[in-house]
């Protein structure tokens, strides 16, 4: 919100230096971000005369004139071609500094000096462009400070404003509160209207379909007007704060809009069809271009005003072409309506139309201030262009809005403030800021905030209204109490922490997704109708619809990712996510939400060099990351278990990952129709933990095995056997004997094709045989060996080869 010292002081009196009303705004919550004097530093550019204006001799495009500064007659080269001998001009005397820094002096311009500069209202910063310089009024003093002369020396404020002061956006809402903390009586503009000619009854009508959204509509009627450029003082205010100066009736509802902070409008009476307005919805599909030129298509949420025939206007955002104030205007029809916030913003943000007027009626306007704006504009147009105003005005309500009693705890106020005030001072201060009060009791009040104090709505907002007139810096300074305590991780905290260090020690990346996903993310994922993660939680209002449910899962939200990386050229990657999901439970309110963990790789091994082999990530990539994770997290029992695995995994090259015979997961390459789904064409491989169950499994301390004291030997046994049964029975198999003097077994071969019969494959194993007591004689080992190999005969039904 931008307003200037000299606007405020037409409503208060109020005679700070600019610097500390500046500070008293903040202090009221009113944060002033911005300071600018304009007219500060720029006595040297006075008012001056152009006696002589004739053409340069040495260029075509300026002119040599001799310019009367009041103390003498001064040669100046000009560019501008806007003005003539005879002319009240601005004049940058030699030495003036003008905005920006430029310096002025005595210059040498095509042959010809020149003793100071004619000025722009771009080049003062009155302006962001100009056509040519400034040709000032002719009764302007000669000699005198432009800026003292014109009345523009002042102080632009720039507030920042949180949005539950709507009441701030206006110079009288800033005015009230600067009168409230200075004790001073705030004057309000005159709203006297000239009515003349027949009632407004008689030539137009207004007809509100939809109470809800536009609970009160008011209008008025001006004839003979006549469009003009806007009065210099009109155009300079509107400048001050930003805003483009149009003609003499559109500025005039800027005007208002700043000074009441409520917007209004002004269509061209002669443009609407039947002489009326309908405030109704919008149609969906329904076409509509707005004063910038842009077509709208409309939905039925969209509020419109619009006549017999059309839509005139989009309702508290934007009017229409088709109604707009011309040159040819002469009759008017001024509108000042209430309308519905939320609806307002909702219509805002689905075009992308920002405006004045939409900031304003978004964070909520003022229900009675309307026929004071629209009472005040009517006057001014009236004024300026010559106009007759018709008698009465038209005032569509749906009733009065009941405005909001909160009570207040006198000893709740002193004990959040830590404060000892009296309740005449906090009455006090309630009475200043036009609140009324009704003592219930001693110490309890009952308060009622005027209808332009939209943001009270609870006690604790009377408290926050007492701490800003008070004072902020009147507030006791004490340090506040507080316990030290130790907040050590947690078991929990620091496994998981460990994982993700493993992680990242493996070359993974983490990723953090949103909790929120596409519940078609299911469908591409191929999970089964019945599959009870489908049952996900839907968000009561979700943004998008690709964000409407929780997430069940973590796969998705990862293949996204990756997809998206893949989309930059990021063909390599590992990347992985340890987040809740949440998982709905039956007959409870609230989902479980444990932890899981998931990760995915693609693309090649390592990166790529000239001393680098170039191979693609494969299936044991990702379960050597499994294996290691839980081997560091002394997860005993692990098994791999490759029937009844998830349907987005690839059939035959993924498994279930089992620790005492539980599923803690799964591990496995994407299924390839996941994969197209998604868009990719190089393989993924993906694993996916529950956290919460590994946590229940991880071992606490690490045994210490003393170095074997006695040499090992081993021995290798290839054998045939069909292809279906799992390397992993094999290596069961060998531990089932629980021989102590068996070390350990490891499968080292695996083959496939020529001397194999179809539907078998040759595994090779190597047995290491150690005693932790003496040397094993070979026939010891013999004997054992022995043994190995015929209960592998005989349970897995193998040829030894």
């Amino acid at each position: 919100m931008i307003v200037t010292y000299n606007w405020l002081k037409e409503f208060v009196d109020v005679e700070l230096p600019a610097a500390e009303l500046a500070d008293l705004l903040t202090m009221l919550g009113l944060e002033v971000e911005r300071m600018e004097s304009r007219g500060e530093g720029m006595d040297e550019v006075v008012v001056a005369l152009v006696q002589e204006k004739a053409q340069h001799p040495n260029a075509d495009k300026l002119s040599l004139c001799k310019v009367n500064d009041g103390r003498e007659i001064l040669d100046i080269v000009c560019g501008a071609q806007n003005f003539k001998a005879g002319d009240r001009v601005a004049l940058a005397r030699i030495g003036a500094v003008l905005p920006g820094g430029l310096k002025i002096k005595r210059s040498k311009i095509r042959g010809e000096e020149s003793f100071g500069m004619l000025c722009s209202e771009k080049e003062l910063g009155l302006a962001d462009e100009s056509a040519g310089i400034m040709v000032l009024p002719p009764d302007l003093p000669l000699g005198v400070p432009l800026f003292e002369a014109m009345g523009l020396k002042d102080t632009i404020f720039e507030i920042g404003l949180t949005p539950n002061r709507a009441d701030c956006l206006s110079v009288i809402g800033i005015a009230r509160e600067i009168a409230a903390k200075l004790g001073k009586k705030i004057s309000y503009p005159g709203l006297e209207v000239p009515e003349t000619g027949v009632p407004i009854s008689d030539i137009a009508s207004v007809q509100v379909e939809d109470p809800q959204l536009c609970p009160r509509y008011t209008a008025r009627y001006v004839s003979g007007c006549t469009i003009a450029p806007s009065p210099q003082w009109l155009a300079d205010r509107l400048k001050a704060v930003g805003l483009r100066p149009i003609n003499n009736v559109v500025d005039v509802t800027n005007y208002v809009l700043i000074e009441f902070g409520h917007p209004l409008h002004a269509f061209d009476f002669d443009l609407l069809s039947g002489g009326k307005i309908i405030v109704r919805r919008g149609a969906d599909g329904e076409s509509f271009t707005t004063l910038d030129g842009q077509p709208r298509h409309l939905k039925a949420s969209d509020l419109t005003i619009r006549d017999a025939a059309k839509v005139i206007a989009l309702a508290g955002v934007m009017g229409g072409e088709n109604s707009e104030i011309s040159p040819g205007t002469t009759n008017i029809l001024l509108e000042s309506a209430y309308f519905k916030p939320s609806a307002i913003r909702l219509t805002a943000k689905r075009l992308g139309l920002h405006t004045e007027s939409s900031h304003r009626f978004e964070r909520g306007t003022d229900f009675h201030v309307l026929t004071k704006a629209l009472d005040r504009a009517a006057s001014l147009i009236a004024q300026l262009s010559g106009g007759s105003v018709a008698q009465g005005t038209i005032d569509v309500s749906a009733g009065p809005v009941e405005r909001k009693k909160v009570p207040a705890r006198l000893d709740h106020i002193n004990r959040l403030l830590g404060t000892n005030l009296a309740a005449e001072e906090v009455i006090r201060i309630f009475h200043s800021l036009e609140f009324t009060v009704e003592i219930i009791e001693p110490g309890l009040f009952e308060v009622e905030a005027p209808s332009f104090r939209v943001d009270i709505e609870r006690e604790i907002d009377l408290v926050e209204e007492v701490a800003r007139l008070h004072g902020y810096d009147k507030i006791p300074v004490t340090m506040p109490k507080a316990r030290v305590f130790s907040d050590r991780p947690t078991r929990h905290q620091k496994l998981e922490n460990r994982v993700k260090d493993l992680l990242v020690a493996h070359g993974f990346n983490e990723v953090v997704n949103f909790s929120f996903i596409s519940p078609d993310c299911y469908d591409k994922i191929l999970l089964e109708s019945s599959d009870p993660r489908r049952d996900s939680i839907g968000l009561l209002n979700p943004l998008v619809a690709e964000q409407s449910v929780m997430r069940t899962a973590l796969l998705p939200g990862i293949l996204e990712t990756a997809a998206r990386n893949v989309s930059f050229r990021v063909m390599n990657q590992r990347i992985f996510e340890m987040r809740r999901v949440y998982l709905p439970r039956a007959g409870r309110e609230l989902p479980d939400e444990p932890i899981n963990i998931a990760a995915l790789l693609t693309g090649l091994r390592d990166p790529e060099g000239w001393n680098q082999q170039r191979g693609e990530v494969d299936f044991y990539d990702a379960k050597g990351v499994v294996e290691n994770l839980l081997d560091q997290l002394k997860v005993l029992n692990v098994a791999y278990d490759s029937s009844e695995v998830e349907n987005f995994y690839h059939p035959g090259k993924s498994c279930n990952i089992t620790v005492n015979g539980e599923v803690v997961g799964s591990l496995g390459e994407i299924h390839p129709t996941v994969q197209e789904n998604y868009g990719f064409e190089k393989p993924l491989y993906y694993f996916e933990m529950n956290f919460e169950k590994l946590v229940l499994c991880c071992g606490e301390e690490v045994a210490v095995q003393v170095p074997p004291r006695f040499p090992d030997t081993f021995r290798d046994i290839a054998m045939v056997l069909d292809d279906g049964t799992p390397a992993a029975e094999i290596l069961n198999c060998i531990r089932s004997l629980r021989e102590k003097e068996i070390e350990g077994a490891e499968i080292f071969d695996l083959y496939k094709g020529e001397h194999i019969p179809s539907g078998q494959k040759s595994i090779a194993v190597r047995v290491r045989y150690r005693s932790p007591e003496r040397t094993l004689a070979d026939e010891e080992i013999t004997r054992l060996h022995t043994r190995v190999v015929e209960t592998m005969i005989k349970k897995l039904n193998v040829s030894i080869r």
